[in-house]
């Protein structure tokens, strides 16, 4: 589970640049609600990532990786985010964005820590430990995450042939966007 939310985090970075054409108006504030309104809005490219990445998942049965999926789409949906600053320099550009998420770190670490507590709630009927048991365990408490959380993102942007470009986010953003930061 923590592999497959870190490559999600790749799609951070990923949809990002992957959006870069036919904005009207080409600013660093356009370019970061551009990433985000992808998200909201569930775009086919973003979509055709997550579906990417999930398949790739070897320890979800395909009930799982459906049900992981629509948890992420919510999410995405779900992501709120306000446009506090910009700052140009020349080329490079810092558009600073206050978003909120649910927290699914918090999730995460108790799922865990519940397993290594209670380890035999997650053994099949031969008495062998079962991921597929504790997965649907984690996906259930991830499902009903209602915590959210606020964090300040520092995007940067340089402007490259007269466009500017969303650069490469920071393992702690994309954990941030996708509410998996342990902070």
């Amino acid at each position: 589970m923590k592999k497959i939310l870190s490559i999600l985090c790749m799609l951070s970075f990923l949809t990002g640049c992957s959006f870069t054409n036919n904005i009207t108006k080409d600013t660093p504030t356009k370019k970061v609600e551009h990433f985000f309104n992808n998200y909201q809005s569930l775009d086919n490219d973003v979509l055709t990532q997550l579906d990417t990445v999930v398949d790739r998942e070897t320890t979800f049965t395909e009930e799982q990786k459906k049900e992981y999926r629509d948890i992420m789409k919510k999410h995405y949906q779900d992501i709120t985010y306000e446009i506090k600053d910009e700052v140009i320099d020349g080329d490079n550009a810092t558009v600073t964005v206050e978003i909120q998420v649910k927290d699914y770190s918090k999730i995460l670490e108790a799922s865990d820590t519940y397993l290594q507590e209670h380890p035999n709630e997650f053994n099949n009927e031969a008495g062998v430990y079962d991921v597929a048991l504790f997965n649907k365990y984690r996906l259930e408490q991830i499902k009903n995450a209602k915590e959210k959380v606020k964090y300040t993102l520092n995007l940067t942007l340089t402007k490259t042939d007269d466009e500017w470009k969303l650069d490469k986010l920071n393992d702690i953003d994309e954990n941030k966007i996708h509410g998996i930061y342990n902070y």
